[in-house]
């Protein structure tokens, strides 16, 4: 079997990402919208459980779908999804001496990643998980 061209191209499909999220976010740099994607991956995970999470994870890009999952404490008790300002100030939270995630970030990182998805695969798997994860991810 060959590998998946997903596979094969990661690197530069999650940097095309990153340049959609720097413009859309009015971020200067790679390693703040990095952290503010992360940030907004991490916020989002909180408000899953286990099957959840491994289900959302699978419609995601390989490189994003490794920072969904990295560092992940399945014994973190899960959050709500609740009004959308008390989740972006939680993005802002993230290592928040070096975070420069706009208000809007959840939004800005909602909106490139549906550039870079299956965007049928993916609003289907978001009809499978809480109230609230659609929303989340709306733009």
């Amino acid at each position: 079997m060959t590998i998946p061209t997903d596979l094969q191209h990661a690197s530069e499909d999650f940097e095309r990402f990153l340049v959609d999220a720097r413009d859309l976010s009015g971020l200067a740099t790679r390693n703040q919208v990095y952290t503010m994607v992360q940030a907004v991956l991490q916020t989002f995970r909180r408000r899953l459980d286990v099957k959840q999470t491994i289900n959302f994870a699978n419609v995601l890009p390989p490189i994003l779908r490794v920072i969904f999952l990295t560092d992940w404490d399945i014994d973190e008790p899960r959050q709500p999804f609740g009004d959308r300002r008390l989740m972006a100030a939680e993005v802002q939270g993230l290592r928040a001496d070096h975070n420069f995630a706009p208000d809007t970030a959840i939004r800005d990182v909602a909106l490139a990643l549906r550039r870079h998805i299956d965007e049928e695969a993916f609003d289907r798997t978001l009809t499978q998980l809480p109230k609230g994860a659609s929303e989340f991810w709306s733009i």
